[in-house]
C-alpha cells in the first residue's frame, strides 16, 4: 500500500474529522447539555428531571435516526448529507436560546437537536476515513475518533465559561457558532471520500464488501452488535456513577471529578493506542485486552482498596471506552468491507447509544433498590467476560489488509476466509 506518511490527503482528512468531532453529538447533546441543565432549569422554574428527560429524548432521537442516516451515506455519499446535518444541528442548538417555561418546547427543541445531530457522530467520519486507509486504518481511526475525547474534555469547560460570562442563552448561541466553525468548515473544505481516480490507489479501501441485507443475516454482525452494546452498557453506565460512587467512599468531590478528567485523558490515549495496535495485531485480541482493562477497573472500584486505587479503576474504565468505537469501526471494515459501512456502522452505533443509556439507568435502579453497587458490579463483570468471548469467536478477517493476505500467522489474522 502506502509507504509511511505518503497518504497525505488521507491524514489531513483524519485530522479534519477529529476537529469536527470535538463538537459532535455526544459532546453537545450529552456533556454540554449536562452543564446547561442546572442554570436552565433554575431560571425557567421546572425541575431537573424535566431537563434530564429532555436530554434523554434527544439522545433517543439520535439513536433511532442513525441507522437511516448511515444508509443515506451509503446511497448518496458522505459530503452532502453531512454538511446539511451540520448546518441543521448548529441551527437547532442555537434555537435552544429561545427556551421558555413550557416543558413541551423544551422536549421539542431537544428532540429536534437530537435528530439534526445525526451526522455529527462517528459513523459519518469513520466511513470517510475507512475508505481512505487500509493498512494504517486502525491508527487513522484512532486519530479521527480522538476528537470525541477532546470534545468530552473541552466542550463542557467552554460551556461553563460561556454560561458564567454571557448567560445560558448566549451560551447556546456560542455552541451553535462553534459547530459551524469546528465542524462545517473542515467538512466543507477538507473531509471527502476518495474519487474514482483515487480509490484504486487505496488497494481495496474503496467501496467493496457485503450489502447490509447480507451482513444482517450473518451471525458475526450480531455478535459484534451484542459485544459493543454490552461494553457500552457496562463502561458508560458505570462512568455516569463514578463521582457519587467515589464520594460515597469518602473521597472529596474535587478529587472525584479529577478522576473523571483522568478517564477522559485515558479515553484519548486508548483510542490512539488501540488504533496503532490494530494495524499490527489481530483486532479481536486487542478488543479483549481493552475489555479486560475496565474489568480490572470494576474490581478496583468494587473492592475496599484505599485511595488512589479507586481512581486507577476509573482511568481503566476510560481506557476501555476509548477503544470501543475505534474497534467497532475497524472490525466492520475487516469483516464486511465498506460497501454498506454507513448502514452497518449506524445500526451498530444506535445499539451502542441505547446500551449507554440503559447501563446508567440500570446501575442507578440497582443502587436505589440495594443501597450499594457491589451486586451490580458482579453482573457487570460477567457481562464484560461475555463480550470478550463474543469477540474471540469472530474468526479471521474476511477483508484483510492486502499486505497480510499471504500470511497465515493466526496471531495477526488467520486467512481462513476470503471475499
Amino acid at each position: 500500500m502506502f509507504k509511511e506518511g505518503s497518504n497525505r490527503r488521507g491524514w489531513s482528512i483524519a485530522l479534519a474529522s477529529a476537529l469536527a468531532l470535538i463538537v459532535g453529538q455526544g459532546s453537545i447533546n450529552v456533556f454540554a447539555a449536562g452543564v446547561f441543565l442546572k442554570p436552565v432549569s433554575q431560571e425557567l422554574g421546572f425541575g431537573r428531571g424535566t431537563m434530564a428527560a429532555a436530554i434523554g429524548v434527544s439522545n433517543l432521537m439520535a439513536a433511532l435516526a442513525t441507522p437511516f442516516f448511515g444508509r443515506l451515506l451509503d446511497l448518496h455519499g458522505v459530503r452532502r448529507p453531512l454538511l446539511v446535518s451540520i448546518v441543521l444541528f448548529a441551527a437547532a442548538t442555537t434555537a435552544m436560546c429561545l427556551l421558555n417555561a413550557s416543558p413541551a418546547m423544551v422536549f421539542f427543541l431537544y428532540a429536534l437537536a437530537g435528530l439534526c445531530s445525526v451526522g455529527q457522530n462517528p459513523t459519518s467520519y469513520s466511513k470517510v476515513v475507512t475508505r481512505w486507509f487500509d493498512r494504517q486504518r486502525g491508527l487513522a481511526l484512532g486519530v479521527t475518533l480522538a476528537g470525541v475525547g477532546m470534545g468530552t474534555a473541552l466542550v463542557p469547560m467552554a460551556s461553563e465559561f460561556m454560561i458564567r460570562s454571557l448567560g445560558w442563552r448566549l451560551g447556546y448561541v456560542g455552541l451553535g457558532v462553534g459547530i459551524m466553525v469546528l465542524a462545517f468548515l473542515p467538512a466543507l473544505l477538507v473531509v471527502r471520500e476518495p474519487t474514482a481516480a483515487e480509490a484504486p490507489h487505496m488497494h481495496g479501501a474503496g467501496s467493496s464488501g457485503t450489502s447490509f441485507a447480507e451482513a444482517a443475516r450473518m451471525w458475526r454482525y450480531w455478535a459484534m452488535v451484542a459485544a459493543f452494546c454490552i461494553a457500552a452498557f457496562v463502561i458508560n453506565g458505570t462512568l455516569v456513577h463514578v463521582v457519587p460512587m467515589l464520594t460515597d467512599r469518602g473521597i472529596p468531590p474535587a478529587i472525584a471529578v479529577t478522576a473523571m478528567t483522568g478517564a477522559g485523558l485515558a479515553l484519548i490515549v486508548g483510542r490512539l493506542f488501540a488504533g496503532w495496535l490494530m494495524d499490527r495485531i489481530f483486532a479481536p485480541y486487542i478488543g479483549v485486552f481493552f475489555l479486560l482493562c475496565p474489568l480490572a477497573g470494576l474490581l478496583l472500584l468494587g473492592s475496599e482498596a484505599a485511595y488512589p486505587w479507586p481512581l486507577v479503576g476509573t482511568v481503566l474504565l476510560g481506557l476501555g471506552i476509548g477503544a470501543e468505537i475505534d474497534l467497532m469501526s475497524f472490525l466492520i471494515g475487516r469483516y464486511f468491507g465498506t460497501r454498506a459501512f454507513g448502514a452497518l456502522h449506524g445500526t451498530m452505533f444506535s445499539f451502542v447509544m441505547l446500551g449507554q443509556a440503559a447501563g446508567a439507568g440500570a446501575l442507578g435502579w440497582t443502587f436505589q433498590a440495594l443501597g450499594s453497587y457491589e451486586t451490580a458490579f458482579v453482573g457487570l463483570e460477567v457481562l464484560l467476560i461475555a463480550a470478550s468471548a463474543l469477540l474471540l469467536v469472530l474468526g479471521p478477517y474476511i477483508y484483510p489488509p492486502p499486505a497480510r493476505i499471504p500470511q497465515t500467522d493466526g496471531a495477526i489474522a488467520p486467512q481462513g476466509l476470503s471475499h
